[in-house]
């Protein structure tokens, strides 16, 4: 027995083995618990990828590095877990811009780690070297350059801390290769200070409580700061002690189930008449984690006339930027949906004259005509997925059907590009999305415009034989933009012809996919039925009017109340 204790102090002295600045990047992210990582490798990030060759992480090789972070952002959304991705410098860096800008936007946590050149190397126009510090400061939270091989662990378990606190957001790390290939036998670790989280002032949340609970036309405005702060359920416990009723932004949808009775839909541009209609009609607006963008409110002195605001967040910098609330409360989401109990208002007018609204406003499947009508597909195909269903979403008019259309029981299940408005997004976040949740029925939703952005990644979709559902809706044009230019530049249609696309089905089938065409409103069961339920990769290619219209609209510089309705 003493034998047996002093063998364990000997082996709990022994040194730990010496490790490259590349091994200790695969011993942390390992150590973290990271099971995915999304890049494409290149000279300057070499000596990772060679310490990849072994290790129990799950490498996915995109086909474009802006393929790999669009994965990773998905995959974090999703999980709740940091996003990794891993790219080469120069042109690998530079890449991920519109990645980092867009996971920036949303608040999405992302680690991007990036090869550099050699230290002594930097600043003379070396082959390959850009600044990418520099280059992305406005759209990271925090960008570390490693300067010495035993921070490389410190320096990755930092930037995993600071994407996925606060407010999530992006972090960039810049690796040399020469420290990169030095080894170390003394590595440095972080370690994170005390919680220093803000706490919401006690007599803010007895004011709100007062003003809710006088209220006689309160409307909750819910934004992606609930799914941020993991508040859905306290979310959903407010709602169903007071019965106030509620609108979203796009970033909010499923933050309750968009069939909940007293959700009236996404407001804003291409918002439901009756959230516009709520919003102007209210006298209490009690902003949960939304950020009063220009999408959402329109002309911002029309936006909810007559009410008072109590505006709820997580961020200081987002309250009072846009409209001064009467009522602030800064914290964390969960703490401050928990503890706030206001005496349910009397508001049974109110809660009749909302259902009206939806009822009286609510949209239309009866479209004329045989072909397929993108509304009632994306409905039916939504309501066919059931709880189980993610949609990822790319950017333009289908964007909005879906965000109008579809029925999401969870905000994890509509992903999407929504403060960048990246196109290009929808394929490979259904890539990252199917890794996350591969019980899940993942289905990519884009239209002809986007999903040539990113169309390589097809190519990934096969190596890794994802059964990712795509629906590609497919009207031969840039579809907002020449919705925009009908109805705002007097029908003077400039560079949105797409009818040189190629065969989509075709497409697919040569990058080894399933794909088929539909064309006519008697196929769209049993197109749904086939996509949904095929085993593997499937491309299902819609073929719609290129005039329709998403409605309504709100037009530039208008009041949300001034509704276009086609």
């Amino acid at each position: 027995m003493i034998m047996e204790h002093a063998e364990q102090i000997e082996a709990s002295a022994t040194p730990a083995p010496e490790r490259s600045g590349a091994q200790l990047v695969i011993d942390t992210l390992e150590n973290l618990g990271t099971e995915y990582i999304f890049g494409y490798p290149g000279g300057a990030i070499m000596p990772v990828y060679d310490a990849l060759v072994g290790s129990k992480l799950k490498h996915i090789l995109a086909r474009h590095e802006q393929g790999s972070i669009f994965s990773a952002d998905a995959y974090a959304r999703v999980t709740g877990n940091v996003g990794v991705c891993l790219a080469t410098s120069g042109p690998g860096a530079t890449n991920l811009i519109t990645g980092l800008a867009n996971a920036f936007m949303d608040s999405v946590p992302i680690v991007a780690i990036t090869g550099q050149v050699p230290s002594k190397l930097m600043g003379t126009d070396a082959f390959q070297e850009v600044d990418i510090f520099g280059m992305t400061l406005p759209v990271v939270k925090h960008s570390f350059i490693v300067r010495d091989v035993r921070d490389v662990p410190r320096v990755i378990e930092e930037a995993f801390h600071i994407a996925n606190t606060g407010r999530p957001g992006p972090v960039l790390v810049d690796l040399p290769k020469d420290v990169a290939v030095t080894s170390t036998f003394e590595p440095r670790h972080f370690v994170p200070e005390g919680n220093n989280s803000p706490r919401p002032a006690n007599g803010n949340r007895a004011a709100a409580e007062v003003m809710i609970a006088h209220a006689t036309r309160p409307l909750l405005y819910i934004g992606g700061g609930v799914v941020l702060g993991d508040a859905v359920n306290e979310l959903r416990d407010f709602v169903a002690r007071t019965g106030i009723p509620s609108v979203a932004t796009l970033k909010g949808l499923g933050a309750l189930p968009t069939d909940h009775p007293g959700h009236l839909g996404m407001l804003g541009m291409h918002g439901t008449k009756a959230a516009n209609m709520a919003v102007h009609d209210c006298d209490l607006l009690i902003a949960i984690g939304a950020r009063f963008d220009d999408r959402a409110t329109g002309d911002p002195e029309g936006f909810a006339p007559n009410a008072k605001i109590i505006h709820l967040d997580r961020d200081a910098a987002e309250v009072g930027k846009l409209r001064r609330p009467d009522i602030a409360m800064v914290g964390e989401m969960r703490d401050m949906l928990h503890s706030l109990r206001p005496t349910a208002p009397k508001i049974d007018i109110w809660q009749d004259y909302v259902r009206s609204l939806k009822m009286r406003h609510g949209f239309r499947y009866d479209a004329p005509g045989t072909g397929i009508y993108a509304p009632s597909l994306l409905k039916d195909l939504s309501e066919a997925a059931g709880d189980d269903f993610i949609a990822a979403c790319d950017v333009g008019q289908h964007q909005m059907w879906v965000a109008q259309h579809c029925r999401f029981s969870r905000p994890q299940a509509h992903l999407t590009s929504g403060g960048l408005g990246a196109m290009g997004y929808g394929l490979p976040a259904g890539i990252g999305a199917k890794l996350a949740a591969p019980d899940a029925n993942v289905v990519t939703i884009s239209g002809d415009g986007s999903i040539m952005m990113n169309i390589q990644e097809l190519a990934t979709l096969q190596r890794y034989k994802l059964p990712l559902k795509i629906l590609l809706l497919d009207n031969s044009t840039l579809g907002l933009v020449r919705q925009w230019q009908e109805l705002f530049f007097d029908k003077r249609f400039s560079e949105v012809d797409l009818s040189c696309n190629p065969d989509f089905a075709e497409v697919a089938d040569a990058f080894g996919i399933e794909a088929f065409t539909v064309t006519e409103r008697s196929q769209q069961d049993a197109a749904i039925d086939r996509l949904l339920n095929a085993k593997g990769a499937i491309l299902a290619h819609v073929k719609i009017d290129p005039a329709e219209n998403v409605w309504p609209l709100v037009p530039p510089g208008k009041s949300n109340i001034e509704m276009m309705e086609g």
